[in-house]
């Protein structure tokens, strides 16, 4: 399955223009580009870069076939035959009105044209545009490929036929596609963070505080409840049984205190500019920006899935759009050759802060999950994938035994290191080694009895082909590898003398 969009024009290669660049890549769209900034296709490069290694986290797959990247020397070369248009040019009206313009010149005329602009009205930057209807702002967040939030703002001359095509578009490419009522200048979620961004900047200004304490205030108060439930939703909680009305009543009158400066913003003065950036170089300095990328895409990647175990807020969206990408096969299973004479490695992972106990260490059943998940790596690379189940044939685990050797705490680097114990026409013994933390212990080891089963017919059947095939060169492999002592204490079907 494949998604409705095919083709598609980026006419900027930016950071933003590059995160969409990835976002539609990886959703199998084929992407032609023009920027004619000689740094775009390294920025691109390096963003599609970042956005690969994310979903391979995210999804713990191989990726598909992705779409193909192809740069162009016009806009009229990019937008040829192209099923959605993307500007991300810089945030100048100017520039933003020329380069519409010339695109609606060479684009076919029902074609979707979206604007990454923050907070320029469409009906100015449509204004020169002979075919104004199929103009909208489709404001992205930064990373594009990561975030799925996409406010869709339409102009006076936008048609309402427009704005419902790009909500089902941008929501088949895996986003939260916002209509906004009313055009306004910088549409919802950018006035928000402009109030505290204001604000921020006072408080420096003022000396109250660093950039490093700001940034405190936020990750660790109520940035983390704006995550997963908004602004309303928090207050309503804070009302107490009474919700919001009494939440009004109580807070509502310190909003005429002079608590803040929103109304004003301070004069970028020199020594401002070079306060905040010398605060900044203190307090992230020792990263680069591909780094600081990475960090700020696994630490996503975590809220995400917290989320997404939960179906609530942006997890929700994530969670179907894994599936998406799975379904339309952008996400594969790790079909390819596996080094025989070695336990394979096949799954890795890390602790997250909700897998911890009140000692701060990895909980009991996540063990298991992470083991279960390592399973289902092997599976996958084996071929057991979609096409397989859907002739009616699977693998279950019937036996389990867990050895607890070590703690981890919260943040440590997870990996399994796999091998088979034991294969028959039905059965498949398997030993897995959790390592990890920063002296890559040993820290838990499992051992699993799977079953090969016919699901119509739910009883155990013979393997299949390709899994008959790739578990005996594996086990070909394997059985050469020295005894585990330890291994057969509580599973000791399969073993060698049987």
């Amino acid at each position: 399955m494949s998604i409705p969009l095919q083709r598609a024009a980026a006419i900027g290669g930016g950071v933003i223009g590059g995160g969409w660049i990835a976002r539609l890549l990886l959703n199998g769209v084929h992407v032609r580009v023009y920027d004619p900034d000689l740094e775009s296709r390294r920025i691109v490069a390096e963003v599609l870069a970042n956005a690969e290694r994310a979903y391979r986290e995210m999804t713990g797959g191989v990726l598909g076939p992705r779409g193909e990247l192809t740069f162009v020397d016009s806009i009229t070369d990019a937008v040829r035959d192209a099923e959605l248009i993307q500007e991300s040019v810089p945030e100048r009206e100017d520039l933003k009105r020329v380069v519409l313009a010339d695109i609606d010149r060479h684009a076919d005329p029902g074609v979707l044209v979206g604007s990454s602009t923050s907070g320029l009205l469409p009906s100015r930057l449509q204004a020169a545009m002979t075919h104004p209807q199929r103009m909208l702002v489709a404001h992205p967040f930064n990373p594009v490929y990561l975030l799925p939030l996409v406010e869709l703002v339409g102009g006076v001359q936008t048609s309402a036929e427009t704005l419902e095509r790009a909500t089902v578009v941008y929501a088949e490419l895996g986003m939260k596609p916002l209509v906004v009522r009313k055009e306004i200048d910088a549409h919802i979620a950018d006035r928000l963070l402009e109030a505290v961004w204001r604000e921020g900047l006072w408080l420096i200004h003022d000396q109250v505080a660093t950039t490093d304490e700001i940034d405190d205030a936020i990750r660790y108060g109520f940035g983390l409840r704006w995550a997963q439930m908004g602004l309303f939703e928090t207050y309503r909680i804070a009302g107490g049984e009474a919700g919001m009305r009494h939440f009004l009543s109580q807070f509502g009158p310190a909003l005429k205190w002079p608590w803040t400066k929103l109304t004003d913003v301070p004069s970028l003065s020199e020594e401002l500019v070079s306060t905040i950036a010398s605060q900044s170089d203190a307090q992230s300095g020792v990263y680069s920006v591909r780094e600081l990328e990475r960090i700020r895409d696994d630490n996503l990647l975590a809220i995400l899935g917290a989320l997404a175990e939960r179906d609530w807020g942006a997890g929700e969206i994530h969670k179907r759009f894994v599936r998406q990408l799975i379904k339309r096969g952008q996400i594969q299973p790790m079909a390819r050759e596996l080094d025989t004479s070695r336990p394979v490695t096949l799954h890795r992972s890390r602790v997250r802060e909700d897998w911890t106990d009140y000692n701060g260490h990895m909980t009991e059943h996540r063990y298991l999950q992470v083991f279960g998940e390592a399973t289902d790596a092997l599976l996958a690379a084996i071929g057991m994938d979609a096409d397989y189940r859907r002739r009616g044939y699977s693998v279950y685990t019937v036996e389990t035994h867990i050895r607890h050797l070590r703690e981890v705490e919260a943040g440590g680097k997870l990996w399994v290191e796999t091998r088979l114990l034991g294969l028959d026409d039905k059965r498949i013994r398997v030993l897995h080694e959790l390592h990890g933390g920063p002296q890559a212990t040993l820290l838990a080891t499992a051992e699993h009895m799977l079953l090969h089963v016919d699901t119509d017919a739910a009883q155990a059947c013979p393997l299949e082909e390709p899994l008959r095939t790739r578990l005996a060169g594996l086990w070909a492999g394997h059985r050469q590898l020295p005894p585990v002592d330890y291994a057969g204490h509580g599973i000791r079907a399969l073993a060698d003398n049987d």
